[in-house]
Order: structure tokens, then C-alpha cells, then sequence
């Protein structure tokens, strides 16, 4: 009785895997995730190639790798450890790091890339037997002996054609050196300055090794993805895959245990034991309340509580420990301040005999569109449109996300020690850099260095950034002088720059030079361009001069000229009297002017006033006047 309900219950499983390839293949297409391989000597097959991201390892998103093909003449699909063989793959000091070239078939990808990796290799090439489109490499499945490297495995792989294949296989066994490139810079497309990725997960903790993965991946990149989210870098959005139960099943017990609303959205049994343990339906149930949890979060311009509440869920409320239930859940809703009701809601009745409006908008959603494939593969994650290929793990998936950001607008998380390499600290990676001031137009980003002329305290440096850049505009002096000639001697500072110039550096006046590296002192005095006087006597400064007279002559800078002291003080004597009589000259013609006016002003009041007797004046009722009216 036992072995029949386990015969149906993988009976069923299969009509619900069946379902869901008929519901992908009519739909939608799978698409493979690739990045460029170049192939830069022997000359026979220089050129770009195709390749396909391994779906584990770390891909170096954002980055390339150079490496040399080695394909070795024992072990040629890698299933064996390299070292029962005596083969190492370990570059020698100054040489370029090994890219192995293995075939396929025998054994798992993901073993033939643990043995190589083990064996010294950087990189993994497996090529095909078969002359098909390539696919990609995914991970065995779960089982404890797989498990055990495959949290290990940290170097690239790709998988490349036959044809290729052989090409290379050919030129290795002739002798040539064959030196090959990975590149994934383009892999992820990097449009602007924020990132859109999503992550197609379940909460389901007892799936086995890729469950185990997926907790623990969501647990360690909690906070980098909540420091991106509220920033503003990224927008994030969690995704949930369910199948449908065929319609001749839906009346079923197996259906009715792992699908809620009559059959339209199902999950496999946990345990995959219809008798004992949770149902499949309990997992449809909270991965829809998750997505409700995200809704009403995002409602409050707050999505990043998500990864709060599924963190917490995964320690308070896991299987083993009987507590995955609605009652653990609400507790970690509470906990979070997320208004239940509105969850509630949310979720509608799982017994309706009607649509969910957002688990069918998931059903819709793993159908791809674009340039993104189906999603058939759980977990996966999606960054810019682009399916994700490699390891699940907080580092990887940090690069992938950092290399979708365009250049020089990647977040300060993107540009830390652990996620890229700075090539601006080895010789301001190759850029224009001014050792005196500390400036440079090195400029780190994800992918490399950008040489741009910098903005230092205001001031722009304009150039080609990688052999000059120049100070220009208002303040450019106080950056290092402008780049132009300066010194300091005896308290006197001199420059041959100018925040009024046109930009270029010119030796002030008393010197001469180019202005840059130098500018020499005047000798005024011995080219006889000042002091020239009979009575003078010359002698030169350090950008200037000195010129004196003998006796009581006093030295004029102006006309160059010495006159007597005495006729210098008469003069100036005179000057000041003429100063006095031309204001004393200036008060009197005031006063004679105001004096004229208003003695100007009375008479024509007088005048007025006489002829109102006679001719009294229009619109005039009463004109003042000095003349008494009373008789004699």
C-alpha cells in the first residue's frame, strides 16, 4: 500500500511537471545566458565566440579574464580528481592563469569543474558531443554528495560547441599556444543609474540543498540589498512560481492537498509524502502571503521590509519545527508593524473557485519576454532582463547587480574591497595625475577605470584626462598655482598664474619665462629699462628695483625722474591753495545760485499778488500778497 501511494504520488508530480512544460513550451522559450569568448592566437582561429554561463562557480560579472587552453591527454571529461593522475593545472609565477578544456558526457558539469578547480585551473571550458544550440550548465540535482563541492566551487565556466570545440582541442594538440579571453562586461545590460532585478524564490525550507542555499542567500544579502533599495540604486521585486493542476486531476486528493483555488495554483508536497508532514498547498499559501506582505510593504514606500519579514519567517516559523503556520506568521507581521487586515485581504480566499489576481499575474510573469527567458529554474534571479547564471551568494550576486549600474553611477556598496578590484591605486591606472597637488583623472568604477579630468574644490580640469588635464575657470589658481610657475623669496610671492586669464600661464610683471617651469627676474637696471634719469642711481630687486636720487632730489616711479625736494614741497604748497580757492570758489558759486533763486522766487509771488487786484486769475481763489488793504 505503501510503495502504491508512492507510485501515484511521482505519478502526479510528473502530470504537474508535464503541465508546466506544456504551459512553458506553448507560451514561452528558454533562453541561455552567454558571454564572449576571444580567442586571440594562434591566428587560425582569432575571433569572438559564443559561450554559455555556467550555472554555478562565480562568474566575474562586469570583468574579463585572460587565460591559456590546456586540454589535458588523461581524464579528458574531468570526472576523476586530476591528481590521481598527476596533472596540475597551477599557473607558474608571471604566466597567464589556465582555462581547461574538458569534454562532455560521464559525469556532472559541476564535478568536472570542482576537479579542475582542485587540480589549479581558473577557468573551465567543457565542450560539447553533440552539435546542438548551446545550454546551459545547471546543478545537479539534490543530493548530499554534490552538496558537498558545490558550495565550493568558485572559479568561471562556460560551455562551448563541438565545432569550436575541436578547433581548440586541435591547435592544443599541435602545440600551439592558444590564448583565449572570457568577458562578461557585456553580459548584464547597463543602461542607467538604477538597477531592476528580481528573485524567484519559495518558502519552502525543506526542498533539500537548493532551499538550504536559497535561505541562506536571502539571510547574508539582507542588508546590501536594503542599503540599494533605500538609496534609490535598485528596484527590487520578489517572484513566486506555481503550476497548474491538470484539469482530469483537479477533483483528486493529490490535487486537493497541493493547490489552492480549485486546481489553478499548485506547489509539491514538501516531503513529497502525501501522508504525513505539510502540503503543497500550505506552501502556495505563504509564498502568497509573502507576496502580500511586498504589496502592502511597497504601498507604504517601504518594499525593503520584505526581506525583514522572509528572514524572519525562515528563523521563527520553519517545518521541522511544526511552526510553519499562519499563526507564526502573523506573529512576524506584527512584529514588523504591517497591517494584517490589509494582508488579509490581499490574500482573498484560497478556496474560491476563481482567479487570485496575483498569483496569476506570477503564472504570466515566468513566461519570458524580451530578451529573458522562461523561468524554469528555481531559485532564479533576474538582473536588467538578464537571467543570472552562477552561484546563489551574496558576493556573486553583488557584482552581477553592480556591473548592470552604468559607468561612474555605481553606489559606494558596488566599490568596496570585497566586491571590485581599484585599478585607479597602481599608477593612477595609467591616467594624467599631478603629484604635487594629489590630483588625478582616474576615476574608479565596477568595470575598470574611466580617465576624466576632475572637479577639485570648484575648480574643472578640462583635457583628455589620460596626458593632460588643465585648471580652468574662476579659482583655478588655488589648485597648485594653475599648473604655472610660483615662488616665495625675502616675504614676496610671485605667480604666473591669473584667475582673469585666458587659461595659459604668463610670468608677471619684472620677470620673463615660459611661465610653467620658470620665470627669470628683470635686471631693470641693466637692460636700462627704468632708473634712467642722470640724477639716478639704480639698483635691481628680486622682481622689482630700487631707484634714489643724490642730495635733496626725491625719485618720481611715474615720469622717471628725480625733481628737488624743496620745489616738491612748494608744489605740493601750491597745489593744496589751489585746492582751497577752487572749493572756497565753489561754496560762493552755490550760494550766489541759491541766493538768486529764491530772491527770483519772492519777486514772482510779489508780482502775482499785485496783479490779482487788477486781473483776477483763473482757478485762483485766494493769492497771498504783501499789500495792506486797509485805508488811510
Amino acid at each position: 500500500m505503501v510503495r502504491r501511494e508512492s507510485m501515484m504520488t511521482k505519478l502526479f508530480l510528473g502530470f504537474i511537471l508535464l503541465s508546466c512544460i506544456y504551459h512553458q513550451s506553448a507560451m514561452g522559450r528558454f533562453v541561455v545566458e552567454k558571454n564572449s569568448l576571444t580567442v586571440s592566437s594562434p591566428e587560425n582561429i582569432k575571433g569572438n565566440h559564443d559561450s554559455a554561463i555556467g550555472n554555478f562557480g562565480i562568474p566575474q560579472y562586469g570583468g574579463s579574464m585572460a587565460g591559456t587552453v590546456s586540454f589535458p591527454k588523461e581524464n579528458r571529461k574531468g570526472c576523476r580528481e586530476f591528481n590521481d593522475f598527476g596533472i596540475s593545472f597551477k599557473a607558474k609565477p608571471g604566466t597567464l592563469p589556465t582555462f581547461v578544456l574538458l569534454d562532455r558526457g560521464d559525469c556532472f558539469f559541476a564535478l568536472k569543474v570542482w576537479n579542475a578547480q582542485k587540480a589549479g585551473a581558473s577557468a573551465v571550458l567543457v565542450a560539447d558531443d553533440l552539435d546542438e544550440p548551446l545550454i546551459t550548465m545547471d546543478t545537479p540535482e539534490e543530493d548530499f554528495a554534490s552538496a558537498k563541492y558545490l558550495e565550493n566551487i568558485t572559479i568561471p565556466s562556460a560551455l562551448i560547441s563541438k565545432t569550436f570545440g575541436e578547433k581548440l582541442k586541435k591547435a592544443v594538440n599541435e602545440g600551439e599556444m592558444v590564448n583565449v579571453n572570457l568577458d562578461w562586461r557585456e553580459s548584464v545590460p547597463h543602461p542607467d543609474d538604477r538597477v531592476e532585478y528580481e528573485l524567484w524564490t519559495n518558502s519552502n525550507d525543506e526542498c533539500g540543498i537548493k532551499c538550504d542555499m536559497l535561505m541562506d542567500f536571502v539571510k547574508n544579502f539582507k542588508g546590501a540589498a536594503q542599503i540599494l533599495e533605500k538609496g534609490g540604486y535598485t528596484l527590487f521585486t520578489p517572484h513566486y512560481i506555481t503550476w497548474y493542476c491538470p484539469q482530469a486531476f483537479t477533483i483528486s486528493k493529490q490535487c486537493k492537498s497541493q493547490c489552492i483555488n480549485h486546481g489553478r495554483y499548485c506547489a509539491p508536497d514538501p516531503e513529497q509524502d502525501f501522508s504525513q508532514g505539510y502540503e503543497g498547498k500550505d506552501v502556495v499559501i505563504e509564498n502568497l502571503r509573502q507576496l502580500c506582505v511586498f504589496k502592502v510593504a511597497n504601498e507604504t514606500k517601504k518594499p525593503w521590509v520584505w526581506w525583514d519579514y522572509v528572514t524572519d519567517f525562515q528563523i521563527r516559523c520553519p517545518m521541522k519545527e511544526k511552526k510553519y503556520n499562519k499563526d507564526c506568521a502573523d506573529g512576524v507581521i506584527n512584529s514588523l508593524g504591517l497591517d494584517l487586515k490589509k494582508i488579509e485581504k490581499c490574500m482573498g480566499d484560497p478556496n474560491a473557485d476563481s482567479d487570485n489576481i496575483l498569483l496569476k499575474e506570477e503564472q504570466d510573469a515566468q513566461i519570458g519576454k524580451g530578451s529573458r527567458g522562461d523561468v524554469t529554474i528555481l531559485p532564479t534571479l533576474v538582473v536588467n532582463n538578464r537571467q543570472y547564471r552562477g552561484k546563489l551568494e551574496k558576493g556573486a550576486v553583488l557584482k552581477a547587480i553592480c556591473a548592470g549600474f552604468e559607468e561612474t553611477t555605481e553606489p559606494a556598496a558596488c566599490l568596496s574591497d570585497d566586491v571590485e578590484t581599484n585599478e585607479c591605486l597602481e599608477n593612477h591606472g595609467g591616467c594624467w595625475h599631478d603629484k604635487i597637488a594629489n590630483v588625478t583623472a582616474c576615476k574608479d568604477t565596477f568595470r575598470g577605470r574611466v580617465c576624466e579630468c576632475p572637479l577639485v574644490d570648484g575648480v574643472q580640469f578640462k583635457g583628455d584626462g589620460y596626458t593632460s588635464c588643465e585648471a580652468s575657470g574662476p579659482g583655478r589658481c588655488k589648485i597648485n598655482n594653475g599648473g604655472c610657475w610660483h615662488e616665495t623669496r625675502d616675504g614676496h610671492s610671485y605667480s604666473a598664474c591669473s584667475d582673469t586669464g585666458n587659461g595659459k600661464c604668463a610670468c608677471p610683471i619684472g620677470f620673463k619665462g615660459d611661465g610653467v617651469k620658470s620665470c627669470e627676474d628683470i635686471d631693470e637696471c641693466k637692460e636700462k629699462k627704468a632708473c634712467q634719469c642722470p640724477e639716478c642711481s639704480c639698483k635691481n630687486t628680486w622682481g622689482s628695483y630700487d631707484c634714489t636720487c643724490g642730495g635733496d632730489l626725491l625719485y618720481i616711479r611715474d615720469h622717471d625722474t628725480c625733481i628737488s625736494k624743496r620745489v616738491a614741497q612748494e608744489k605740493s604748497a601750491l597745489t593744496a591753495v589751489w585746492v582751497i580757492l577752487l572749493v572756497l570758489a565753489s561754496i560762493s558759486g552755490g550760494a550766489y545760485l541759491i541766493y538768486k533763486y529764491r530772491l527770483r522766487t519772492y519777486m514772482d509771488s510779489e508780482i502775482r499778488a499785485i496783479m490779482a487786484q487788477y486781473m483776477p486769475l483763473d482757478n485762483q481763489n485766494e493769492v497771498p500778497n504783501h499789500v495792506s488793504t486797509d485805508r488811510a
